[in-house]
């Protein structure tokens, strides 16, 4: 029997699951995990599919325990939970594609060489990314590694949507709006069609809302328009990122304050949305916990935010039938769900409190114009999938 697994290497977390393979080659999760707070105090936990925890362990003084050295230890647990199922690959989620990768790669020197170019575009995420590609290199020299890239969904998107008002010149170099949340959108739209292939057909506004958060506006399943662009720093506000803001501010934080490039990339990508504007955390639940007036400035912000970005992906759908909520904020927190359908009724969404309480499947009202629903989703197997199309056309 065979295996694949999936891995998400971030800043400060690692996302993993193992899959394995029926005998039509279909991907069954058989077991998942995420190692938490790297570079403070690294927790693993890991469940089964049916949702028991298989494993849980802390490194109290792992500060400095480096994403290879616990990707050593997941290696390990890996190898002996799926016994004699042979892994024949591995995908990676990799955030920034550029414009050469529109679908995902086998991975080869080359490849990465050409992946690093893009770290300055994503610095929260793409040097992780492959960081364990190259860790996984090592510790298995001869497996299969499969780049998996966030930015593939939207690079067929319309031109105007992808275009950003600078000399011509700009856009030829790669200077443009990609938009990211890629896989996870992919799998919304997968699994909007199996629940109601006629809301999949028509104008759709997924929000991926969590630590990075974006909303992204889907026609017939395919991406129109994101609110993310050049970077995953733009649009929504974030956990520790400011979203889109005026390019003005960061030319005064850097001649007016004297502010260096690299404080002022620190500032933006990791000082503040959610953390800099409460002073208090990064993390929703925390916030809504608080109850102090900075934490409800804070929680105010970020649904303002989505609702007014909702806004205008409205007008590049010219209309809405559905809207979906998804990922950590979007599929656990009920109050900001309410918040965000509160500022866009003008827009037809009505919300059902006692199912948005419950995060039911569909929490509008029967009576709501627009469909709203809470879909969890699953960027591991969109990975796993990829992966298995990837090898089957490049079996070497």
């Amino acid at each position: 029997m065979k295996a694949i697994i999936s891995l998400n290497s971030g800043s400060s977390s690692i996302k993993f699951a193992l899959f394995t393979l029926d005998g039509a080659n279909n991907p069954a999760l058989s077991a998942g995990g995420k190692v938490e707070r790297i570079g403070i105090a690294p927790s693993l936990r890991v469940r089964s599919a049916d949702g028991d925890i298989l494993l849980e362990r802390v490194w109290p003084d792992g500060a400095s325990l480096t994403h290879a050295e616990l990707l050593k230890d997941i290696s390990a647990w890996a190898a002996e939970h799926l016994g004699d199922r042979e892994v024949i690959a591995i995908g990676h989620r990799v955030v920034h594609g550029g414009t050469e990768f529109a679908a995902p790669r086998l991975v080869d020197d080359a490849v990465l060489d050409a992946l690093e170019k893009l770290n300055p575009l994503a610095p929260l995420h793409q040097p992780h990314n492959l960081a364990a590609i190259r860790a996984i290199a090592q510790l298995r020299p001869k497996l299969l590694q499969v780049a998996c890239f966030d930015t593939a969904f939207h690079h067929d998107k319309p031109a105007v949507a992808a275009r950003l008002p600078l000399p011509r010149a700009f856009h030829e170099q790669g200077v443009r709006r990609y938009g990211f949340h890629g896989l996870s959108y992919e799998y919304i739209a997968r699994r909007l069609s199996e629940i109601d292939p006629v809301l999949a057909a028509g104008r759709v506004i997924a929000a991926h809302l969590g630590n990075g958060a974006s909303l992204c506006a889907m026609h017939a399943g395919k991406s129109i328009d994101s609110t993310m662009g050049f970077t995953a720093l733009d649009g929504l506000m974030m956990g520790t990122r400011c979203g889109a803001i005026d390019p003005g501010v960061v030319l005064h934080l850097q001649t007016q304050l004297g502010m260096s490039p690299a404080d002022i990339e620190d500032l933006l990508y990791r000082k503040s949305g959610l953390l800099g504007v409460s002073g208090i955390s990064s993390d929703m639940r925390t916030l809504s916990a608080s109850g102090g007036p900075e934490a409800e400035e804070a929680i105010e912000l970020f649904c303002w935010r989505a609702a007014r970005e909702a806004g205008g992906l409205i007008a590049s759908l010219s209309g809405l039938d559905a809207f979906v909520f998804t990922a950590g904020i979007g599929e656990n927190h009920a109050d900001v769900r309410h918040r965000i359908c509160g500022r866009l009724a003008w827009a037809g969404l009505r919300i059902d409190e006692a199912t948005n309480r419950d995060s039911a499947l569909r929490i509008s009202t029967p009576d709501s114009p627009v469909a709203i629903l809470v879909i969890p989703t699953d960027e591991e197997r969109m990975i796993a999938l990829h992966t298995l199309q990837v090898i089957r056309k490049d079996p070497s």
